[in-house]
């Protein structure tokens, strides 16, 4: 074959490069050709070493090399495919040097950082690779179409985004930015089970990527996996235990665990550093708050106010205590906050605050009319549709029948473990829960989300196959029963601290899926707390839920969840007789003796005299009411809402014969469910 001109060399090499994605043995015969007969030529033995690499001949990638890199040994170009071709090659402890060169000369190219990365690694540089990682994730994300990918997942484009990250791997099939960035793409889209697997991949190519392993942390969390939250959390605190972001991160996952005085010595060890910001404070105050301590939570929240003044949480944290106070001069500091411009969360949060400082202040039109406009600011930022409740509502009570459960086949898990305590919010259930669980016999645990998963999981999958929710758990196998009721069970298990054999699960919307309840569960049992309509509305109405309650913000839409919530206790009671026992709150108050023994002979337990003294049980309590369940029980706040009866019209309007049917159940609850809204 007769030697090609240096113009005919010069081709070859080109298209050799063009071929290198998708034909690398057809670029290293090309390039071959060029370096028998330039074998000074380094470009060319550098298109043939990455050819040969790409063909799987690390070794002979390698040797390709050799006298060009001993030419030229600073060339941070030779230095980086060179240390590319050693890293396939398995020599890393050789790659390091020539891959430190490359990317301290070229830092914006992810690849060779990720090989660098992987030699430390391979070599036991841990921290160094770590560094290596992050350099890796920098490059990535400065790449235009990574760039363009992130845009437009920004903008909702979410199919070009999905394409352009999709283009990107192909090229890049080992990129954990990438692989994040598809992660949060699946988030966004709510595709919460591939989001994870995405970012675990993405943390497990380069575990030095933290702001992926934040991000998979959390939403671990919100997936309520905490076991597994708390290990990347570990991993985190571990390599960096002087990062308070790093340290608060993990001590709010203790909280969920239910490990309070262990969160409780981070905050105050962050505080004890003189540095700490109002969010420690509040967090402090927070645990403190479910520890029943009562003191320490009002010294934290007001070290939060301190530091941050027009802080809304801060502000509604203190104020939510319940128990506490507040006087003319925190008014007067609130309402020079909200004057300065407080805005979003900071605002509305000011103004449910105020609102109660008011009312206890008996200024009852200024703080109606604070509530009212912290809850008009509340609505427009968390959108809730009441027809789309009573659509739910309506099919669960239609599919979900006497008729139905009468030729349901047996399936589900048998443990008789699990007390449901379902209702309204601010109606009671606290105290019931606090009742129960000071029973040897039963552990409290909290507002478990494991029910509301389950059930958003089935309507997800419902969607996919073309059927409603409510088809599709009724159609579920006695298998498909056994295994939810076991995940369930599995969750639940995750929030328990003793070995007493039953526990309280008083997520109060879970009176939304009794259906589901039953079918995976059947031998729970479900414990329905209620309050008077009108007293258990305006409750709601003016409290601010840290998440969740989108109905909460309206007096109309709680009339209507309340009254849908009626109807169907009274459709699920007539599918399943004796099931459900109600307990309601005045009368557990006017009679608190006879109501327990009752609550107790229901649920199959033997009376114990520490449930009439629950006050006494130093348990943590989660919920807005922990403060009023630590003392006996007090007729206070019983009738308060008469004091804004006139401005309740549209409640009172929306509950319609709820209101005097009570304690009973309106005639009508099946025309109403028969109705549109």
């Amino acid at each position: 074959m007769n030697r090609p001109t240096a113009s005919e060399a010069g081709n070859r090499l080109d298209a050799a490069h063009r071929l290198l994605g998708s034909d690398s043995a057809a670029a290293a015969a090309l390039a071959r050709e060029v370096v028998r007969a330039q074998p000074d030529d380094p470009r060319a033995a550098m298109v043939l070493a990455c050819a040969l690499r790409l063909c799987g001949d690390a070794h002979g990638a390698v040797a390709a090399l050799d006298l060009p890199v001993r030419a030229a040994p600073e060339d941070p170009v030779l230095a980086g495919e060179w240390g590319l071709a050693l890293v396939a090659a398995g020599d890393h402890a050789r790659a390091i040097a020539p891959l430190r060169l490359a990317t301290r000369a070229q830092p914006r190219l992810a690849r060779t950082w990720q090989a660098l990365a992987r030699a430390l690694r391979m070599t036991g540089a841990e921290d160094e690779a770590w560094h290596a990682d992050a350099g890796a994730v920098a490059a990535a994300s400065v790449d235009p179409m990574l760039a363009e990918a992130a845009r437009a997942m920004t903008a909702g484009a979410t199919d070009k985004a999905q394409a352009l990250i999709e283009r990107y791997l192909s090229l890049m099939p080992d990129d954990a930015a990438a692989i994040r960035l598809l992660g949060e793409l699946a988030w966004r889209s709510g595709r919460q089970d591939q989001a994870i697997v995405h970012v675990t991949q993405a943390v497990a190519l380069a575990p030095g990527f933290e702001a992926a392993r934040v991000f998979l942390a959390r939403m671990l969390v919100e997936a309520d996996r905490l076991p597994e939250a708390m290990e990347q959390a570990d991993i985190l605190v571990a390599r960096a235990p002087d990062e308070p972001g790093l340290v608060m991160l993990r001590a709010s996952i203790l909280v969920k665990l239910g490990e309070q005085d262990a969160a409780r010595v981070i905050y105050e060890d962050l505080i004890a550093r003189g540095t700490a910001p109002a969010a420690v404070f509040l967090n402090l105050g927070h645990v403190a708050k479910t520890l029943g301590h009562a003191g320490k939570a009002v010294e934290a929240f007001r070290g939060a106010i301190a530091r941050a003044p027009g802080s809304g949480e801060a502000w509604w944290s203190l104020a939510n205590l319940k128990t506490v106070r507040l006087d003319a001069g925190d008014i007067a500091a609130m309402r020079a906050a909200l004057a300065a411009g407080a805005r979003g969360e900071d605002a509305f949060q000011l103004h449910f605050a105020l609102g109660k400082a008011l009312e206890d202040a008996g200024e009852d039109a200024e703080a109606f009319a604070a509530y009212a406009q912290g809850n008009r600011l509340r609505r427009a930022d968390l959108p809730y549709d009441a027809r789309a409740t009573h659509t739910r509502v309506r099919a669960h009570a239609r599919q979900f029948d006497a008729a139905f459960f009468a030729g349901l086949e047996p399936g589900g898990v048998g443990a008789a473990d699990p007390i449901f305590v379902v209702g309204l919010p601010r109606a009671g259930s606290t105290l019931v829960e606090q009742i129960l669980a000071s029973h040897s016999e039963v552990e409290g645990t909290h507002e478990l989300p494991a029910m509301m998963m389950l059930a958003d999981r089935l309507a997800v999958r419902a969607r996919r196959e073309g059927v409603s929710p409510e088809a599709l758990v009724a159609g579920l196998s006695a298998d498909e029963r056994t295994a939810l009721g076991e995940d369930y069970l599995a969750r639940a298990g995750v929030h328990r601290r003793t070995d007493r054999p039953r526990f309280i699960d008083k997520m109060p919307n879970n009176w939304q899926h009794l259906g589901l309840i039953r079918l995976i569960l059947p031998r729970a049992v479900i414990v329905d707390v209620r309050r008077h309509p009108m007293a258990a509305g305006f409750a709601v109405w003016k409290q601010h839920f840290a998440r969740g309650q989108a109905f909460a913000y309206d007096l109309a839409d709680i009339g209507h969840y309340y009254r849908d919530y009626v109807a169907q206790m009274a459709a699920f009671d007539e599918a399943v007789p004796g099931l459900v026992h109600r307990v309601v709150y005045e009368d557990l108050v006017a009679d608190t003796d006879g109501q327990i023994r009752a609550l107790l002979a229901a649920l199959d337990l033997p009376f114990e005299e520490g449930c009439l003294e629950f006050w006494r049980n130093g348990r943590a309590v989660r919920t807005a009411s922990a403060e009023q369940v630590r003392q006996p029980i007090f007729t206070d706040g019983l009738d308060r809402w008469r004091r804004f009866a006139p401005s309740l019209g549209p409640l009172e309007q929306a509950l319609g014969p709820v209101v005097e049917a009570w304690p009973g159940t309106p005639p009508d609850w099946r025309d109403w469910l028969g109705r549109d809204i």
